[in-house]
């Protein structure tokens, strides 16, 4: 009996873990389909809109070598369908663990330890689904609130909203680097690399006018980034406790 509770408990989570992934590619779709829509309407030619998908496309890579970085580590704690859904949906290592943790640790066990019990676990992967609800709903609510107070910036001003979807942008992405900063010598390292292969990228880019290169800036320079940080990480140099 245990065992076909088992059984029954994990194809529940493969159906929940591919059931995400259809609806992300059928988001996609439909995004694609009111891309091609609107994009005349907004001076884009079908070629324009091919670029711009491929384009999204290459820098998508970058960052999704990183989720699978993270999926590996997560595979051992948790299995293939709950890593899948979970990274799936948000995708950040520190914050699954973290919730895992403590959720385990309210009862009394630890994670991958011999208390790691399918209940232990089952609590545990309730809390991680709670906590990555909080972004979703908050995008569920905040979307039509932001999307209202576009079009009344767009009725008075046309060219501040090229500004500040842009600007929004850079600052989400540059806070994400600079709390990254003091954590060790190594981290400044990293980012200091990761934004000279960015920029030598894109002014190779304008030089040659070369559109492949400023489409696989992103990509290349993340790549070449892990390598240096794998090639200066200290061991010894990280504090313990």
């Amino acid at each position: 009996m245990g065992s076909l509770s088992e059984y029954t408990g994990w194809l529940v989570l493969w159906v929940c873990a591919l059931s995400v992934f259809v609806v992300i590619v059928v988001q996609s779709m439909i995004y694609m389909s009111a891309a091609r829509k609107a994009g005349p309407e907004l001076g884009f030619s079908h070629r324009d809109l091919k670029q711009s998908f491929r384009s999204g496309a290459i820098a998508a890579l970058g960052p999704s070598l990183a989720v699978a970085i993270v999926a590996i580590a997560l595979l051992a704690l948790f299995g293939t369908p709950a890593t899948l859904l979970r990274i799936g949906l948000v995708g950040s290592a520190a914050t699954e663990t973290s919730s895992a943790n403590l959720a385990a640790g309210t009862m009394g066990a630890e994670l991958g330890g011999p208390s790691w019990t399918p209940e232990v676990f089952a609590v545990a992967f309730f809390a991680m689904a709670l906590s990555g609800a909080g972004w979703l709903v908050a995008t569920l609510i905040l979307t039509p609130m932001l999307k209202r107070g576009d079009v009344k910036l767009r009725s008075v001003n046309p060219v501040l909203m090229t500004i500040v979807p842009s600007a929004a942008l850079l600052g989400a992405f540059a806070s994400l680097g600079v709390a990254e900063l003091p954590e060790s010598g190594t981290h400044v390292l990293v980012v200091a690399v990761s934004a000279i292969v960015m920029a030598v990228c894109l002014l190779l880019a304008r030089g040659l006018n070369a559109q492949w290169l400023r489409e696989w800036g992103l990509g290349i320079s993340i790549i070449v980034a892990l390598a240096v940080a794998y090639l200066a990480y200290d061991p010894a140099a990280v504090p313990v406790g």
